[in-house]
């Protein structure tokens, strides 16, 4: 990290007492963002777009906020794991009775880590 410079995810500091930590419900952005706004698609190849769009905009109006009061010092954005994980094994009964994601929503998933990672979070 060079002077003035903001913090990578590669070089984070540890929080501590004083810190504010944002943790961000990132799936559920992701959902309301989808059932929010009508669907958009990206004119060059028709790709869904909408909850990436309602995504990063719910974010950076977060971002814009909070940083008008009392900025973070410390920020992350937590998305579901796609595939089977501990709490699987702790509760068989884990998103057990969760549909599946709309299909035109799937593709959008990886935009939003895209996005993210673009944010620096």
């Amino acid at each position: 990290m060079t002077k003035n410079s903001t913090p990578s995810p590669a070089d984070p500091k540890p929080a501590g007492p004083g810190d504010r930590v944002f943790l961000i419900d990132g799936s559920g952005y992701i959902f309301r963002a989808y059932h929010a706004l009508p669907p958009l698609t990206r004119p060059s190849d028709g790709l869904p777009v909408g909850a990436v769009h309602g995504f990063c905009g719910m974010l950076w109006k977060l971002l814009r906020e909070s940083n008008e009061l009392a900025p973070p010092t410390h920020m992350a954005v937590i998305l579901d794991y796609s595939s089977k994980t501990f709490r699987s094994d702790l509760y068989s009964g884990y998103k057990a009775h969760r549909p599946e994601p709309p299909e035109d929503l799937v593709p959008q998933f990886p935009l939003v880590r895209d996005a993210v990672r673009a944010f620096n979070l």
